[in-house]
């Protein structure tokens, strides 16, 4: 394939692989929970503490080692005072909280 550069296309074959999805999702899922976090200056264990969760919970995310759930998303918005934002791609960025309007 001419012009195939595997840093910049992402072959077909590993396009819709659930897996990858998956893993995707979460590192997006941690992504998420680790920018609203520091936006707000809370450290994981005051985060855990909002959240009813342990702060190895709340690592566990940030690092990308959580599939995020409906429930999960909820419990975390809630503790972040924040909205879930998500778009049709499952990559970074594809996930973010957003800030209550004031």
């Amino acid at each position: 394939m001419a012009g195939y550069h595997t840093r910049w296309v992402r072959p077909e074959s590993e396009v819709d692989d659930p897996e990858r999805i998956a893993i995707r999702e979460a590192l997006a899922f941690g992504k998420a929970l680790y920018d609203r976090r520091t936006d707000l200056g809370l450290s994981t264990a005051e985060l855990a503490r909002r959240a009813g969760m342990t702060q190895d919970e709340i690592e566990c995310i940030e690092e990308g080692g959580t599939t995020p759930t409906i429930a999960l998303l909820r419990r975390l918005a809630a503790a972040l005072n924040a909205d879930v934002r998500l778009t049709s791609g499952h990559d970074l960025g594809s996930m973010w909280f957003e800030a209550h309007a004031a």
